[in-house]
This record gives C-alpha cells, structure tokens and sequence, in this order.
C-alpha cells in the first residue's frame, strides 16, 4: 500500500481548497444575496490560512512526491499574495453593490485564484507548477470578463484568455524539452542533472529555458511580453484591475524566482543576460509609454510595466542580495499600489466611476486627505526619499551594482526619472490646477484600506529593519 504524503506542509493550500467547495455550494443555495457574508468569509478564510503558514513549517519540507516545497521563501510570499488577495476582496465590495455586479462567485473566484498562486509559490516540479499557474489563469480570465454588460470588460477577458493561453504553450513547451534532455520534471533532479554534465547544459535544455522564461515573463509582463497589460488593465473591473496588479504579479515573480534560482542556478551566467533585456526594455517602454495615456487605468498600466523591471533587476543580479532586494520591493509595491488603487476605485460621482487623469483635477481643495494619500503613492512610486518606493528601488539597485550590472543600473535610474514625469502630473494637476467635480466619500472599508497603506509608505523609513531582515532569511531559503 503506498505511503500517504505529508499534508501539513499544504494544510493552507487544503483550507483555502475545501472553503472554496463548501462557499460555493454555500452561495448555489442562498443566491446572489449572499455575495458580502461569503467575501468575508472569504477574507476570514485568507486569514486562517495566513496563520497555518505562520505556523507551518518553513525549513523546506518536501510532501506529495517531491512536487511541492514549504520553506521560508514561500512562507514570506505566500503571505503577501494573501494579504493583497484579502485588500483587493473588501476593495471590492462597495463597486459590487453599486455597478449591480454582487454575483457570488466573484468571491469564489478570487478564492480559486489565490489557492493557484499559493500552489505556484510552492512548486518544486514542473508539473504542479503548470497545475498551480492555470488554476490561477483560468480564474483570472472570468475575472476579466465578470462585467458580463460591458463590451470592454469582455473584450478584456478574451484578449487576455487567447493571448495567455498562448503564454502557457510556450511554457509547457519548454517544460516538455526540459523534461526530454533531463529525464525529469523535478526541480532538485533538474539541477543535479545540469550539475553533472561536463560542458555545462546541452542546447535542448537552454531552449526549453528560453521557452520557460517566455512563458513567465508573460505572466509578470515584461517586455515584449506584456502587450495585454494596458488593454486587460482598461477593460476589467477596477477592482479586478487592482487585483491584478498585486497578487498575480506577486505570485508570477515567486514562481519566477523559484524556477530559475532552482533548477537553473547553475546556469545563472546563461539566463541573466536574457533578464537584463527584460528588464532594461520593461523600464524604458514603462517610463515613456505611461507619459502620452490619459486614461489612469491605462497609465498606471504602463507604470506597472516600469516598476516589474526594476523587479526583474533583483533576478538579474542571481544573489541573495538581488533577491532579497525583489523580494522587499514587491512588499512596498503591494502597499503602494493598493493604496494607489484603493483612491483610483473611489474615482466616482454618484454610481458612475470616472478614469480620465484630468477628473483629479483639483482634488486637494475638494477633498484634501484624499489627494494627500494620492501624492504620497504617486511620490512613493516616482521613488522619491524617503518613502517607501524610494528604499524599494535603493535595494534592487545596490544588488544590481554589486554584481557587476552598472549598465542596467544606470538605465534604471534614468527611466525612474523619465518616469517621475507622470506622477508629478497627478501630484500637479490635484494641488494647482481648477477643482472638478468632488469625488463620491470612499466607503469606511476603502477609507480605512488607503490610510493604513498612506501610513506604511510614509512611514516606512522608520521601521525597515524587520522587512528587511525577514526578506533576507526568505531570499537565503533559496540558496542553501
């Protein structure tokens, strides 16, 4: 009789599993009704599952075949991609009641979404990686398109369903030579078999590295990879599009670190160049392009672009520095950019919501604490000291230095100036020029979600010790 695995590793991933069947079948009897109880559930059942992974082990304890790992890297991302999924879900709710879009299986989906992106954390072979990364896709494409009345939102969840798929092809196409000129879909059993070769990795495996690297740059998109960004960003939801922007790409840069300081350490020399010019293009396509978009969703698109390649700056220097710098950047980048998209979701007059950069106009003699919060995420994001954004980019460009990577360092320091531009045109057009219509009161939920991330970027200097601290212990679990 075969042995049963070890499921207390996966005791979180299991919870957030057996709450999404029984929410669901939950809501398939009480209706549409039932859309707020089952969001806090929802919520409540994240938080649970926060403190298991707390609990659980964290000293890289393999369960189900090898498949999947629990060690300090996943135990600090997963907590992130909980916390954003958890935001984004109470972000939600007043839209959901106001644009007549209270379904219960937003909440659900969401759920689905985050058990996915906790399954790609925790991957330690190509198969549960594929399991855990379209599990999240295929929620993240009804996601998309949960505006069943809106021709953009729609059109939102078809360009991202068709292009994603094509993605996930390529990156299965890569596994499957990976497998075939290493005889095993395992990361340890990858690595030792790249370790043992003579003249370094055969042609088959660099190819199905490319093709792997292709298919996670499209989910963190990177340039030339990310040209459903704007559009997705546009047509969705906004409470989606803010969803999107913090836990997928969260989850997208756990899974890509994982794989490639994984498996394919040993070939970091091979794999960095290729991240350099993902990283170098992200930055400067992300500067420029956000410069000419009138739309903020579109802008904070473009936007989102730029700050993933400085990210990808941390991989490119393949140290724990480097990664301990991507990891403490995605943690600022998470409050940023809620707090940004918690005032972009309260950008509406009545029941209709506005997205031109010019309704901001104004808003600080209108509502003063709001465009306060505003400016901080804008200067936050521009990297300005000393607020949060600025240690986030200090750190992966210290890594980048240190290992020998002035050229990228430079270009990410002349993009974040170029950058600077279109937060300043908020910070200007909110504090000079001729008010517009006030702005509907954010909701307590909302209110408070933009205070408490207001207050972290602001006040981040102060207390960095711990995060940095804890990043670098995640960042180590690597590298054992």
């Amino acid at each position: 009789m075969a042995e049963l695995p070890n499921l207390i590793p996966a005791i979180p991933e299991l919870l957030l599993a057996a709450s999404a069947l029984v929410l669901l079948l939950f809501g398939a009897f009480r209706g549409d009704t039932s859309t707020r109880t089952i969001s806090w559930a929802t919520v409540g059942v994240m938080a649970l599952a926060a403190v298991f992974i707390i609990s659980g082990p964290s000293d890289g304890v393999q369960t189900f075949a090898g498949m999947f790992v629990a060690d300090g890297f996943g135990v600090f991302m997963k907590l992130l991609i909980l916390l954003g999924s958890g935001l984004t879900i109470i972000l939600s709710l007043g839209y959901l009641r106001d644009h007549g879009m209270e379904r219960f299986e937003y909440p659900i989906l969401i759920l689905l979404a985050t058990l996915g992106m906790m399954m790609m954390v925790a991957a330690a072979d190509l198969i549960s990686l594929y399991v855990g990364l379209e599990l999240q896709s295929l929620s993240l494409y009804v996601l998309a398109s949960f505006r069943r009345d809106s021709e953009r939102s729609t059109e939102a969840g078809l360009k991202y369903f068709v292009l994603g798929a094509l993605a996930s092809g390529i990156l299965l196409y890569g596994a499957s030579l990976v497998y075939g000129f290493t005889g095993s879909t395992n990361f340890d059993a990858i690595a030792a078999n790249i370790a043992a070769q003579e003249h370094g990795a055969s042609v088959g495996v660099l190819f199905g590295l490319a093709f792997l690297t292709a298919g996670l740059a499209f989910k963190v998109a990177a340039v030339p990879f990310h040209m459903w960004t704007p559009d997705v960003y546009e047509g969705a939801p906004t409470p989606v599009t803010a969803f999107f922007s913090v836990a997928p790409k969260i989850a997208a840069f756990a899974l890509f670190v994982r794989v490639m300081m994984g498996p394919f350490g040993g070939l970091a020399a091979d794999w960095s160049q290729i991240i350099v010019v993902l990283s170098a293009t992200s930055m400067v396509l992300g500067a420029f392009a956000a410069i000419g978009q009138r739309n903020i969703k579109r802008m904070m698109a473009y936007s989102s672009i730029g700050l993933i390649g400085f990210a990808l700056m941390g991989l490119a220097a393949a140290t724990p520095e480097g990664i301990q710098g991507l990891i403490l950047y995605m943690t600022l980048y998470l409050a940023m950019n809620i707090g940004a998209w918690a005032i972009i979701l309260n950008m509406r007059r009545g029941s209709s919501l506005v997205e031109n950069i010019d309704d901001l106009s104004g808003l600080a003699k209108n509502q003063p604490m709001m465009a306060a919060a505003m400016a901080i995420f804008m200067f936050s994001l521009a990297g300005i000291p000393p607020l949060a954004g600025f240690f986030a980019k200090f750190y992966v460009l210290l890594a980048a230095l240190d290992a020998g990577l002035y050229t990228l360092a430079v270009i990410g320091v002349l993009s974040a100036v170029v950058g600077s531009f279109y937060y300043l045109r908020i910070i200007k057009l909110m504090y000079f020029d001729e008010p517009a219509e006030k702005f509907t009161a954010p909701t307590r939920e909302v209110g408070l979600i933009i205070t408490a991330a207001a207050v972290f970027t602001l006040l981040f200097f102060l207390f960095p010790a711990p995060f940095v601290a804890e990043a670098e212990l995640a960042a180590n679990a690597l590298f054992r």
